[in-house]
């Protein structure tokens, strides 16, 4: 744990029982909590709670970073099965590799919630990062506590736990960490992840001053084995006997690990300026208050082998390997002021951030590169505003910034949201998106041993995305449509070196999901269709994914104490040309000689008992007599027929 980790801990324990201390009479409204509280989930996802005293489950509240406010979820659903994974959400988007906590293929791509800033890249190690719109934060009136318990595959296991408590009914803190270690079923296959989380949140009693934030230590280490080698892969597709146990399919490497490793600061405090009170409702119509924003962030990638593979990365420059960490680091400091009046209709926020960014290397790797440049760095300042109103049942939400320049972090960014609900019957949202931003900085500057993975592509354009989407929530359907054209857009080519799309790319994706009930019987459908008319050289998806849920759920036993949740689910996607994986840069590429596309059935048999949900899960159940053609990637095989089980586990002390 490193040093930003124990201040962290230290600065909470410190605050924490400076105010736990000074409480006055007024907040000890705790005492009159039920200790024992019971929050019991029934089929269909509705919520039955048995309290005693002032304590109700809705006091129990967890805050998004965009402050939508939901509740602790003890319930049992179809929802939670498809979330009960490594990530805890839904992947139906994507293709898993055979062990928990690997890269992920995508099925489908979403550009709906495109990044202000450009990344570091190395995209394929963070599937399990957690960003800053990830955080959530949280208000109890008692300590709050969940568990969640996962095998891993072979060897290991995921723990993910969660601490969090109110010392006051102003000041919360929470602690969070989840670890992965599996060892997978093929060769150089070992995962082993760590995500540490810690926030707090704090106001004033008249709420003047409010503060939030967090601190996040995040690493990912991954054995890479470059996939199977010719003769196992062979072997595989054979299904000849002597290979039922994977370990003894041989891989391209032997000797590579990568390691990505991150920490963040991020906080956030306002103070109200002036406010008018409305004497007939007693509510705010009117204040004006000032914020600040401060982020830092660090990232840094590192690919090491014991001893270099020509044979399967090409000509190097040395044969002693080094060490070779791209870092970056990103300080952000925003400047805003907040008006808040029903003549805007609600929220009108103006605000400037102040930008610090630096990315690269500390020398030179590669003698034979025409790299002469180790580092990007530069300053940047931005404008933007945010407007949020509210006219009955329909909510306009809009979000704007520019960064003026001819810098990396130049760039423009407008996002517009639509919402018209009625009641609890639907709910209709249209978004659109425009974005104009640098691609990521190892598409830009990346150095390696190897001759072939050296550039330095400072000449690359802004990569400029339009999204127009729709969202249909309803008891009858859920469905969404997104159109998008991209601009420049920034890809790895079949020889893995980063590239820029000539033409515009034009994607549409339609999805939609709807459940049929019959007794105690369900069927879930989640179907989606994708079309690429232009670009499809190299923006490549499949054509239909759908996924089909059969279920069953009821009560067990005298007295009702277990609710059962069992069914088996499909899962297929037509094929395509998935990308390739390419360790060394820890990226996706594109690929023209295999196509991919196989069906799956996972049997499940899920249980809740109180605030305990049990998971039990097959996964690929007809993998033993089907044809081996069931991959992530090429050289990557999917999961064969695999037991899982966990559970999730809450505490309200």
């Amino acid at each position: 744990m490193n040093k930003k980790v124990i201040f962290f801990l230290f600065f909470q324990f410190i605050v924490s029982f400076a105010i736990f201390s000074q409480r006055n009479v007024e907040n000890r409204d705790d005492e009159n909590i039920n200790n024992n509280v019971n929050i019991i989930g029934k089929n269909a996802g509705n919520v039955n709670v048995t309290l005693s005293g002032k304590t109700k489950y809705t006091d129990y509240k967890v805050f998004s970073h965009k402050r939508d406010t939901t509740y602790i979820d003890t319930t049992l659903s179809i929802q939670k099965e498809y979330k009960f994974n490594y990530l805890r959400k839904d992947l139906f988007e994507f293709l898993e590799f055979h062990n928990q906590g690997q890269q992920l293929n995508n099925l489908a791509y979403g550009f709906n919630n495109t990044a202000r800033l450009p990344d570091i890249g190395f995209t394929a190690k963070q599937p399990s990062y957690v960003d800053i719109e990830d955080i959530k934060y949280y208000e109890v009136p008692t300590t709050t506590t969940e568990i969640l318990y996962r095998t891993g595959l072979q060897q290991g296991q995921v723990l993910d736990a969660l601490f969090t408590t109110n010392f006051s009914k102003r000041f919360n803190v929470s602690l969070s960490y989840k670890g992965l270690r599996s060892l997978g079923a093929y060769r150089q296959a070992l995962v082993s992840n760590g995500n540490f989380r810690g926030t707090f949140r704090y106001s004033t009693k008249n709420g003047q001053y409010q503060i939030r934030g967090h601190l996040t230590s995040q690493d990912f280490f991954h054995q890479e084995s470059g996939g199977l080698t010719e003769e196992s892969l062979a072997n595989f597709i054979a299904d000849d006997a002597d290979f039922t146990n994977r370990a003894r399919l041989d891989v391209n490497l032997n000797n590579a690990e990568s390691q990505f490793d991150s920490n963040r600061t991020y906080i956030e405090h306002s103070y109200k300026l002036l406010a008018s009170k409305d004497t007939i409702n007693n509510t705010d119509f009117s204040n004006l208050k000032i914020g600040h924003i401060f982020t830092d962030e660090t990232k840094n990638f590192e690919f090491t082998q014991s001893s270099l593979t020509p044979a399967i990365f090409g000509e190097a420059s040395s044969s002693n390997p080094k060490n070779s960490i791209a870092e970056s680091k990103i300080t952000n400091n925003e400047l805003n002021i907040e008006f808040n009046s029903k003549y805007v209709l609600g929220k009108f926020k103006a605000k400037t951030n102040i930008t610090s960014y630096t990315y690269g290397y500390d020398t030179i790797l590669n003698s034979n590169s025409a790299i002469n440049k180790i580092k990007i760095e530069g300053n940047a300042i931005s404008f933007g505003a945010d407007w949020n109103a509210r006219i009955k049942n329909f909510k306009l939400n809009a979000d704007a910034s520019i960064t003026p320049g001819n810098g990396r972090l130049a760039g423009n960014y407008i996002k517009g949201e639509a919402i018209l609900e009625k009641d609890s019957v639907y709910s209709l949202k249209g978004t659109l998106l425009l974005n104009s931003k640098s691609p990521n900085f190892n598409t830009i500057l990346h150095q390696s041993e190897y001759d072939a993975f050296n550039w330095q592509n400072e000449s690359f354009s802004n990569v400029n995305t339009t999204d127009l989407g729709f969202d249909l929530k309803s008891k009858w359907i859920n469905a969404s449509l997104n159109f998008t054209n991209i601009d420049n857009y920034t890809y790895f080519n079949a020889d893995s070196q980063p590239d820029q799309f000539e033409n515009q790319i034009v994607y549409l994706k339609v999805k939609a999901n709807r459940e049929f009930r019959l007794g105690k019987f369900a069927l879930d459908n989640t179907v989606m269709y994708q079309n690429v008319s232009s670009g499809s050289s190299v923006f490549r998806v499949p054509d239909f994914v759908t996924r089909n849920t059969f279920y069953y759920t009821d009560y067990w036993f005298k007295g009702k104490p277990m609710l059962v949740n069992m069914g088996v689910t499909f899962k297929y996607f037509t094929t395509y040309n998935a990308n390739a994986f390419n360790p060394l840069i820890a990226e996706f590429t594109l690929q023209n000689e295999e196509e991919i596309g196989f069906p799956t059935f996972d049997v499940f048999f899920n249980a809740q008992v109180r605030r305990t949900r049990l998971y039990l899960k097959v996964d690929n159940v007809t993998s033993d007599f089907t044809e081996k053609n069931y991959f992530s990637a090429p050289n990557y095989p999917f999961r064969d027929f695999t037991v899982r089980f966990g559970l999730v586990w809450n505490w309200f002390i």
